[in-house]
């Protein structure tokens, strides 16, 4: 295997449908960014508790990807089958449990994040209208990690590129009110959120029955396990839900702390999340090449060649993370100035900034060893532990006394519990040494 040919054809798609996603997040920040800082808290909590979902369906995808990687290492395609019909089953149930809480009881959810009336009022409504798009978006994740695994991640970047010129110009028309449309605000913002999502999930839909249709594709739903397959997903999945799920909880927790100091600094939070979904965007495709590459090897047996790749995977990362920083150092005060917002947020929003460029070498370095070799093994019970040790045992305590006891400025706060992640690096880094997290799941 071409080591670095292989890294290119995976990791550039994703990494240019990260980029997409997350510039297209920028354009609707700014949109949105005009309406004023109540509207901007508005959104950044209601996506909050949609990010709540999307890590948990994104953890099912991961797991699916993991065993896809391998099967397809293995070249058992029924293996491939059987794993996509069950996780499409898991995926669909939770999606509609999510679904379900959040449009029956919205207003209810988002008064957990603030206690402004106001801001609570906006949120809600943001919350109700994207839960519609809950589904589409889970499925649509699922299939974007088969696509890749196979070697064609061309379709999802095609796919989430036309959602998110979709998602922008109907920004736009609604939240302006352009092309004799009315002036939504906030929940014109939703509606396009939501009609993208459904755009992407139609888009991949055809793509794989073409794929199926010309036997390019070889893809069947099946009832029919082998004996031991369905415990072997549940043993991978259910760590890797809960690690998911305690770290969305924890960034949930996060949030009411940014929340609860006011609403300036929720807002300058907000604004501080499309450049973070930049940065972690340029490095996605590094960290989901990571996973599918060191997974194909494992499936193949060829655990020498599945280390010595990793250690590169993770030079990169750390390389290309540096770089990052340093631009966003550099460009810092030119971004906020975007912004209809006061003083006072453009200065905590850079502030902020700074906190996250002396952080994010970090966090990409735990994405690529956690997110994508580690994981790659099917040993997510490590990962769980990590994740529960740095969120719950560092991060949420030093959040709660550094600006509750403490009585930080949100710039502090931030860069204090932020700090977790150098215990996850810590931890990881011992585990990925030891190498017991090497595992042929397809034997």
């Amino acid at each position: 295997m071409n080591f670095r040919k292989t890294v290119f054809q995976i990791a550039l798609p994703i990494t240019v449908q990260s980029l997409v996603q997350a510039s297209f997040s920028v354009i609707d920040q700014i949109m949105t960014g005009q309406l004023g800082s109540v509207s901007v808290a508005a959104i950044g909590l209601g996506g909050k508790f949609s990010s709540l979902f999307s890590v948990v369906v994104a953890a099912i995808a991961t797991v699916a990807g993991i065993v896809f990687a391998q099967y397809i290492g293995s070249g058992d395609k029924n293996g491939v089958s059987r794993m996509f019909t069950i996780n499409t089953a898991v995926i669909s149930a939770i999606s509609i449990v999510f679904q379900i809480f959040s449009m029956a009881i919205p207003f209810g959810i988002m008064s957990l994040y603030s206690k402004e009336t106001a801001t609570i009022a906006v949120a809600g409504g943001y919350l109700f209208i994207i839960a519609i798009g809950f589904l589409p978006q889970a499925l649509s994740l699922l299939m974007s990690s088969l696509f890749r695994c196979q070697g064609n991640a061309s379709f999802p970047l095609f796919a989430s590129l036309a959602a998110a010129v979709i998602n922008t110009a109907l920004n736009y028309i609604l939240i302006f009110g352009h092309m004799g449309m009315p002036r939504l605000g906030v929940d014109g913002a939703a509606i396009a959120t939501t009609v993208a999502r459904f755009a992407e999930f139609l888009i991949l839909a055809i793509f794989m029955l073409r794929k199926i249709a010309r036997s390019e594709f070889s893809l069947k739903f099946t009832r029919g396990q082998k004996s031991g397959e369905f415990k072997m997903f549940i043993c991978i999945l259910l760590p890797m839900l809960a690690t998911e799920f305690l770290w969305s909880l924890g960034e949930n927790v996060y949030a009411v702390i940014y929340g609860r100091m006011g609403t300036d600094e929720c807002a300058a939070m907000t604004l501080t999340n499309p450049i973070q979904s930049l940065m972690i965007g340029a490095m996605t495709g590094l960290s989901a090449a990571s996973g599918i590459i060191i997974g194909r090897l494992l499936g193949e047996g060829n655990e020498a060649e599945a280390y010595a790749n990793s250690k590169k995977f993770i030079k990169y990362g750390f390389i290309g993370s540096i770089a990052l920083s340093a631009v966003l150092l550099l460009s810092r005060s030119l971004y906020v100035e975007i912004f209809n917002v006061n003083e006072n947020v453009k200065n905590l929003t850079c502030l902020i900034l700074i906190a996250y460029a002396i952080i994010a070498p970090i966090k990409v370095e735990n994405m690529i060893l956690g997110g994508g070799i580690v994981r790659s093994g099917g040993k997510t019970k490590y990962i769980m532990a990590v994740d529960i040790i740095g969120t719950w045992g560092f991060g949420v305590p030093l959040g709660l006394i550094s600006a509750f006891v403490l009585h930080l400025p949100i710039y502090a706060v931030y860069f204090i519990l932020s700090l977790e992640e150098c215990v996850r690096f810590a931890i990881t880094l011992w585990i990925f040494k030891r190498k017991k997290w090497m595992n042929n799941l397809a034997a």
